[in-house]
């Protein structure tokens, strides 16, 4: 009987343990977000490095022309980029509550926020190279300067791929409410870049100036 009545109660405790662990696995963020946020994080100690450096060399230039004198304030570029942060915000809502038509148009103008900004991007580095003569290879400035906001630029167009190969999927009926949190990764990415922004801008735009 003492027998009997131990094994019950180990079973019981090992039951009881078995249980908890697999509740406690249940709780652990998804292996997407876990990724995600990985990337973000190795991401941002290469930013960190960038902005370090523009902090570094600026004002030792040996010739001009400086920030001061050939930046203006891209307003319009930074409005449409964080309001991107809004749209995507909508969009993932969307597909969460099964509106898969709502979802589409959201991501769309996430889409087409997120081009208006490298379009504005394009044409600034068009006026400074053409019309003000900054060229990366101007001064320390320009070598700084395009490093920065080119590899800003380059995560943008990473995340536009990406949103577009999802827009892709969407119009085919492919993107599910199933799917809503492997969408929610890619908006993850698209929070960072734009949250990289308002501290590029800042730096360059502000401090810089």
């Amino acid at each position: 009987m003492n027998t009997a009545a131990a094994t019950t109660c180990f079973e019981s405790a090992t039951g009881g343990l078995t249980n908890a662990t697999g509740a406690e696995a249940g709780s652990l963020p998804p292996k997407g977000v876990v990724g995600m946020t990985c990337l973000i994080i190795a991401e941002s100690a290469i930013f960190t490095i960038f902005v370090v450096a523009y902090l570094y060399y600026l004002g030792k230039d040996l010739s001009g022309p400086t920030p001061r004198q050939v930046l203006d304030l891209p307003i319009l570029n930074s409005i449409c980029l964080l309001s991107s942060s809004a749209t995507i915000t909508f969009a993932l809502r969307s597909l969460r509550n099964g509106n898969t038509k709502k979802f589409n148009f959201w991501w769309l103008v996430t889409i087409a926020l997120g081009a208006y900004f490298l379009l504005g991007t394009g044409r600034e580095w068009h006026h400074l190279i053409h019309d003000k003569g900054l060229t990366i290879q101007t001064n320390l400035f320009g070598t700084t300067f395009y490093s920065l906001v080119g590899l800003h630029a380059s995560h943008v167009i990473i995340g536009l791929l990406a949103l577009s190969i999802v827009m892709a999927f969407a119009i085919t009926g492919a993107v599910k409410r199933e799917h809503a949190e492997r969408v929610h990764v890619l908006g993850l990415y698209w929070h960072f870049v734009d949250v990289v922004w308002v501290v590029v801008f800042t730096v360059v735009y502000i401090i810089g100036r």
